[in-house]
């Protein structure tokens, strides 16, 4: 999968240094995931949320850290939209 919205990411690494091997190591991961459904992702991340319009919220280093990504299966491609702690979380607004 071909991931963009790099810079929140960066950032995220930036701000909070404990999370930085999680991110890399989920990005690792992502980049050579072969996903065609939410399915696919529920089967390596069971704690992943599935949400409405193909976002997908993932949890880093248990539940302290999440990313909210959006994913076009057919292209095979993920836009990271947030990330940050679970505080910061709470105060997204959701699809």
């Amino acid at each position: 999968m071909q991931v963009t919205g790099l810079l929140a990411l960066q950032d995220l690494k930036n701000r909070y240094a404990d999370v930085k091997t999680q991110v890399d190591a989920w990005l690792s991961e992502v980049e050579i995931a072969q996903w065609d459904s939410p399915q696919d992702i529920k089967l390596r991340y069971p704690s992943a949320s599935i949400l409405s319009d193909n976002q997908v919220v993932f949890n880093l280093k248990g539940n302290k850290y999440r990313l909210l990504v959006k994913i076009d299966y057919k292209r095979r491609l993920i836009s990271v939209q947030k990330a940050g702690t679970h505080a910061e979380y709470s105060k997204w607004k959701l699809k």
